[in-house]
């Protein structure tokens, strides 16, 4: 279901934690998925849970469906008075019960008759393709299907809200992308309004609407999965969307001053403070100084060699710090590993410039 003209959610969250200030902006409309990505003690899990009610408020508020949920030294709603569903990394399921009746366990709970309850549990387990898994245990499911029905038991509760922390993390790379795609597949037809917190890149492109990026505490990038791959905002935000990002400052058309001294060459950039995104693709290594055309050149010493697949991905430092995607054969054919002499080349048209 795409996004709807009510609004879902409309949040601000304040509150310290240890020494950590958090003042975070939350909102999206019904049908919505919210991604929330940092780094680890960002603020992240804080945000959830105060939208949960386990952490009150010391100034804001928690608005949901028009309904509010809580505002700071006013009125507030305990956690088993909101509507919320909520899904974790690992299930949590009642290994005593089966599939249907742990899907069935939260509508119980909140005074539903024992056959309308089962009723209702299989409908969520059908749409989670799990129909056939009703009377299996937690311990005769896969890793997979018991995360689709942690997700079946979240959304019994006809919630207002859906909370999922980090929801596929404990799974394998095989096993977390089938259940990845059974989740964007339910969460589209789910009316609600779905808060996503991952470290994931590939779980947050492919599942959010709307992308809310928060580092120590405060939220420093907010837009649409297109928009911040186009234009990410902070190093941290390049580096989930795989990008090279410098702050830099532009005093000419074709050159910038990157933060720090180190000049390069673009092909085209506006005035004044910029930002510099290079993609890891755009990086060609080489073994000694390039005799090609690229106008950036640089020595740089490998520092992490990590593979992907096919590719690996390379971090160099010199000049500036900077990470190369290459093939397996060209680690092999430029005996690339951590300590290795190399200098790296950009051309200039393969910079990306964009208003600080």
């Amino acid at each position: 279901m795409g996004p709807l003209t009510e609004t879902g959610l409309d949040a601000r969250i304040a509150l310290t934690r240890g020494t950590l200030r958090v003042d975070v902006t939350l909102a999206a409309a019904r049908g919505e998925v919210v991604g929330i990505l940092g780094p680890n003690g960002g603020g992240k899990t804080s945000a959830v849970l105060a939208l949960a009610g386990a952490l009150p408020l010391e100034q804001g508020h928690v608005v949901v469906s028009g309904a509010t949920w809580e505002r700071a030294g006013r009125a507030r709603r305990l956690p088993e008075q909101r509507s919320v569903g909520l899904m974790l990394a690992d299930p949590l399921l009642f290994p005593h019960l089966r599939a249907v009746d742990n899907v069935a366990y939260g509508p119980r709970s909140r005074g539903m008759a024992a056959r309308t309850a089962r009723a209702r549990a299989r409908l969520e387990l059908e749409r989670v393709g799990l129909g056939d898994l009703a009377h299996a245990r937690p311990g005769e499911l896969s890793s997979g299907q018991a995360a689709r029905v942690a997700l079946a038991r979240a959304l019994a509760v006809d919630p207002e809200l859906l909370l999922l922390d980090e929801p596929l993390s404990a799974l394998d790379p095989e096993t977390r992308a089938r259940t990845r795609t059974d989740l964007a597949r339910r969460l589209h037809d789910y009316a609600g309004v779905t808060v996503l917190v991952t470290h994931d890149p590939l779980d947050a492109l492919t599942l959010a609407d709307r992308l809310v990026f928060v580092e120590a505490g405060a939220v420093t990038q907010v837009g649409t999965p297109g928009q911040v791959l186009r234009e990410p905002r902070t190093p941290y935000v390049a580096t989930v969307v795989g990008l090279n990002l410098y702050a830099a400052q532009a005093d000419s058309h074709e050159l910038l001053a990157l933060d720090g001294g180190c000049p390069l060459v673009v092909g085209t950039s506006p005035l004044g403070p910029v930002w510099a995104a290079i993609s890891p693709h755009a990086v060609v290594l080489h073994r000694g100084p390039p005799e090609g055309s690229a106008r950036n050149a640089w020595p740089m010493r490998v520092t992490e060699v990590t593979l992907r697949g096919q590719s690996a991905r390379v971090s160099l430092t010199g000049p500036l710090e900077l990470i190369a995607e290459v093939t397996l054969a060209s680690v092999a054919a430029l005996g690339i590993q951590v300590g290795s002499d190399l200098w790296a080349s950009v051309k200039a048209t393969e910079v990306g410039t964009y208003p600080r």
